[in-house]
């Protein structure tokens, strides 16, 4: 066994490493990051202690990034490293790079998530829009993949969610530099579209996975606009027979368009102890959508009108352009999208606009005016569209038009004019239309709020929102050879619900979870598969039950108890289990009863009677045997043989009790599989060999700065006369030509170099320009350290003196006192005394002896003295010495003695005087004189009870004050050696002297 003491400080270190730990995690989890991922921008909002709520900002100040990121090809090798990846860029420096680099620019890839690269009609449009990228087919998943022109055709394609995982890593860089150094962010809430299924979900989970990021939750736009909506307000309480409110959230971003009915209505609930609260509810009550109308395919309407305009120009006519050829061509379809989604943004606040290329295509230049009218002319088919998610919420809701109380608009195409104008004529009262949200942050506002709910860092109001399942659960599994398939939850199931589902196999088997997809079409709508689930001991357990318990198998059940995740509202195996039904008495109680059975502390009843003397414990039985009544058993033990007829008449019929086993299984998930182990393990080393890239560029991009600001700098130092006073002729001429050639390298070939080879050429430059500048620096701060010096050197000379005259005085008084205390001591007279009568009294009062006179304060010893002059005279001579020798050397020498020489010898100086202060001039304490008689005494007269009070009140005082160590002061309440500063012989005399006087009022008090 370990020595009590080392077993203590391992329960202390124990202490103190769980302390570490829970402080460490509660750090790590006190920032949470909401991201509303769009298709044409990325918006976030930081939680963090210290910053309640606020929009995290781009590199250039801007409150979104453009989802967009892009591979600029490499101008240099690095030869430190091997990786040769290229420059990664980010929003809107990303989205200038595609017209120079339209095969390296990937915007807008949301859509193309967990999408089948074949007969997809996304995959095509997104194709058309960008025909500078090169898409392939990834194999292993039979998704969408993209070859990068930087990389060789032996580099595996990047993946959308690699490239997502990109962007969100910069959204996590960005968020991180707002909260400050040392902060690292992992947690996030993101938003997705309401449509999402359960494989475009996953998609998003293993991009943020890849980026780094941990997914507390993932909330459709809707349900996060709803969140933000009821932050700031107050709903009419149910419970108090107030209605609750239905408002529809419209929400047309660049890829989609989708309504959601929310239902808002406050509740009151019981809270802790006997009082109540009132909570905020927010659920969704019904969803449509429309994946196909957004901002997109309004732009690219705009640009099949350009792209005919221009091809039927008198100049595109006589160069013998074609549509198609104009379309896909990269650098021409870059410009065209880009100035489409300007067009179409302007025509929100103009009725026309105008846009102009130079050299469009085959260095052909065009114009093109549009207007308002003309542009909803060619959008027609599309504003029929708009009723269409409208009226399908309102259908999943069971509710009318007239049941909401206002409809709310957000994202950025809803800015559209003839949106709005389609939603009056829908809607039927334009009043209901509201704009009283921000239609561009209140999304990941109510993201990052719901984050902050869930992180337990935070404490925020109480708002319990219910996302719904959007799709219908069923699950499908075989029996007896059949088929069988049950639906579980419907479409407007919330999430976080609850069922137990029984199934008659007794077998091992498998069964699959789907969801109902409902496509555009009913012969687009189908099962997807979400999950499958393998049961592995079934069979075992039936056979348990049957052999030990003789369960018939129609009376045996199979039961799972399946849930609608909180995290991303996919369903989920909480638990399975096999049962049925025994005769007997099971054990009754809990958890809370297990444990105290064992710990001793439970009923004793049943088996846990008490055994009699001579009595031996019986057998184990199994759990289903009907067991004896515990007087029947007493008996027995009692050597009684016949049973007795009136115990067994008592004996009650058994009882029914469920025997249940747990069953173990394993699920898998269903639908588009996810990346292998190995891919996952090749993406994740490739981010980071990007990142490791990212941060070498970085480093070189410094380090080039620096050369550059530090040639600068040299050039104009040859002109300054202190620095040609500091050099020779020669020095500098040679530091001319280096720079000349400096120069003309970093406009040459040094643009392109790697960090070593712009180290080495700044290496060279300091090497020279360096030493001249240190000369220059130390002959300007010289004089200064030099005067300081001489004037600390003045100080202690002044102060030598003192000490010596101290010390000469304290001689002289310490031999006065020991003669005086040599003599005879006079004792007072009878008559002086007004109390020599009191014989009693003067017999057992102590006499107080005469102390000597104490010496001057302070009082210096020769070793003090010898100490001081010592360093004195060795810093002063160390001083003559290098003024001497400094003296000899010319400027452009380096110097013999260093500015910080000379502050060290100061310093030193410093360190012996005041030592030798602070040591001398602390005065002890005076000795603590009893005020009380030892022994008891007859009462005195009033007066001499009034001295002793007055007495004891001033030794009171006196040895209160003498707590406090005196510390001398110099001048006017200033402490000494103030400053820094020596103090003068003056100023040490005038503090003696006080301290003197302070002494003697003590001594006469």
């Amino acid at each position: 066994m370990a020595p009590p003491g080392r077993r203590r400080l391992s329960k202390i270190a124990s202490l103190l490493g769980l302390l570490f730990l829970f402080s460490s995690t509660a750090s790590a989890a006190s920032s949470v990051l909401g991201i509303d991922l769009g298709t044409e921008y990325i918006k976030a909002a930081l939680v963090k202690p210290g910053i309640p709520l606020e929009i995290v900002l781009t590199k250039d100040s801007k409150r979104k990034e453009t989802a967009a990121v892009a591979f600029k090809p490499l101008k240099y090798t690095s030869q430190s490293s091997a990786s040769g990846f290229p420059e990664r860029l980010y929003g809107g420096d990303a989205v200038a790079l595609a017209a120079r680099f339209p095969g390296d620019v990937y915007p807008n890839l949301k859509p193309l998530l967990s999408v089948p690269f074949e007969r997809s009609t996304v995959v095509n449009e997104y194709r058309a829009n960008h025909p500078g990228l090169r898409l392939v087919e990834q194999k292993e998943r039979g998704t969408v993949g993209f070859r990068s022109q930087s990389f060789g055709e032996d580099e595996e394609p990047f993946s959308v969610e690699e490239l997502l995982a990109m962007e969100l890593q910069n959204i996590r860089a960005n968020a991180e530099a707002m909260a400050g150094k040392g902060c690292t962010i992992r947690d996030v809430v993101i938003t997705i579209p309401v449509f999402y299924t359960a494989s475009e979900k996953r998609a998003v989970e293993r991009a943020a996975d890849l980026a780094g990021l941990r997914v507390l939750a993932l909330t459709s736009d809707g349900l996060a606009v709803g969140l933000n909506y009821a932050t700031s307000r107050t709903f009419g309480t149910v419970n108090e027979g107030a209605k609750p409110e239905y408002h529809l959230i419209f929400d047309m971003g660049a890829s989609s368009t989708s309504a959601t009915v929310l239902k808002f209505q406050g509740r009151t609930v019981k809270d802790v102890g006997r009082f109540n609260k009132t909570i905020q509810e927010l659920s969704v009550m019904g969803t449509g959508w429309d994946r196909g109308l957004g901002g997109d395919a309004l732009n690219t309407v705009i640009v099949d009108d350009m792209i005919e305009g221009f091809v039927n120009s008198p100049k595109g006519k006589k160069a013998g352009l074609e549509p198609s050829t104009v379309r896909g061509h990269g650098r021409a379809a870059a410009k065209l999208w880009k100035e489409a989604e300007r067009l179409r943004q302007v025509l929100s606040a103009n009725t026309e606009t105008m846009a102009g290329f130079e050299g469009l295509y085959e260095d052909v230049d065009f114009r093109y005016k549009i207007t308002r009218a003309h542009f909803e002319e060619l959008t027609s088919t599309y504003i029929e569209r708009v009723a269409g998610p409208v009226q399908q919420a309102l259908n999943t809701a069971k509710i009318k038009m007239s049941d909401l109380d206002s409809v709310i608009l957000h994202g950025g195409a809803v800015r559209t004019p003839f949106v709005q104008k389609q939603l009056e004529k829908i809607v039927g009262n334009g009043g209901k239309i509201r704009s009283n949200v921000n239609a561009d942050e209140a999304a990941v506002f109510g993201a990052a709020f719901k984050g902050a709910g869930i992180s337990p860092s935070f404490r925020v109001k109480e708002i319990r929102a219910a996302e719904s399942a959007v799709y219908a659960i069923g699950a499908s599994w075989t029996v007896d050879g059949k088929i069988r398939q049950q639906k579980l939850f419907p479409s407007t199931s919330h999430v976080g619900a609850e069922k137990q589902v029984p199934f008659k196999n007794l077998d091992d088997f498998t069964f699959t979870l789907y969801q109902q997809i409902q496509g555009d079409t009913p012969s687009e709508s189908h099962d997807a598969p979400v999950l499958k689930v393998q049961t592995q001991n079934l069979t075992a357990s039936v056979t348990h039950l049957t052999e030990t318990f003789s369960c018939a198998p129609a009376d045996i059940s199979t039961r799972f108890a399946i849930r609608l995740s909180l995290e991303n509202g996919q369903p989920e195996i909480v638990q399975g289990s096999v049962s049925c039904e025994v005769e007997g008495v099971g054990k009754k109680g809990g958890v809370v009863d297990d444990v105290k059975g064992f710990f001793g502390f439970g009923a004793k009843k049943g088996d846990q009677e008490p055994l009699k003397e001579e009595a031996q414990p019986a057998d184990p039985e199994p759990a289903a045997s009907v067991k004896p009544s515990s007087k029947s058993k007493a008996k027995a033990k009692e050597g009684t043989d016949v049973p007795d007829p009136e115990v067994a008449h008592k004996v009650k019929a058994p009882k029914k009790r469920t025997e249940l086993v747990h069953l173990s299984f394993v699920s898998e998930a269903e639908g588009l599989p996810d990346f292998s182990q190995a891919e996952l393990r090749r993406m994740k080393e490739r981010l980071a060999a990007f990142d490791s890239s990212d941060s070498s560029r970085r480093l070189r991009e410094e380090t080039l700065n620096t050369l550059e600001a530090f040639t600068y700098r040299s050039r104009d130092l040859l002109t300054e006369e202190t620095f040609i006073s500091a050099s020779t002729e020669e020095q500098r001429l040679k530091i001319q030509a280096v720079l000349d050639t400096v120069s003309e390298w970093l406009y040459g070939d040094g643009a392109d170099a790697d960090r070593d080879a712009l180290k080495a050429r700044l290496k060279e430059l300091r090497g020279l320009v360096d030493p001249v500048l240190k000369r220059k620096d130390e002959a300007s701060k010289r004089p200064e350290q030099i005067r300081l010096l001489n004037e600390a050197l003045n100080q202690t000379k002044n102060l030598i003196e003192v000490v010596r005259e101290q010390a000469e005085r304290a001689a002289a008084a310490s031999s006065t006192s020991t003669s005086a205390s040599s003599g005879t001591t006079a004792t007072p007279s009878a008559g002086d005394d007004d109390f020599a009568g009191l014989d009693d009294e003067a017999s057992t009062t102590p006499t107080v002896p005469i102390e000597p006179k104490t010496p001057d304060i302070p009082t210096y010893t020769p070793e003090d003295l010898t100490e001081i002059t010592s360093a004195y005279d060795s810093i002063q001579n160390w001083l003559t010495t290098k003024l001497a020798e400094q003296e000899k050397l010319p400027v452009y020498k380096d110097p013999v003695m260093l500015a910080t020489d000379i502050d060290d010898k100061a310093k030193q100086l410093n360190k012996v005087v005041m030592d030798l202060l602070q040591r001398k001039m602390k005065v002890p304490p005076k000795p603590k004189t009893s005020s009380k008689p030892k022994t008891k005494s007859k009462p005195k007269s009033k007066k001499a009870k009034s001295t002793t009070s007055a007495a004891k009140g001033t030794t009171t005082d006196a040895a209160a004050k003498s707590d406090d160590i005196p510390v001398m002061e110099f001048g006017e309440g200033g402490r000494m050696w103030e400053g820094g500063k020596l103090p003068s012989k003056e100023e040490v005399l005038e503090a003696i002297e006080r301290q003197k006087a302070k002494d003697k009022e003590h001594d006469e008090l």
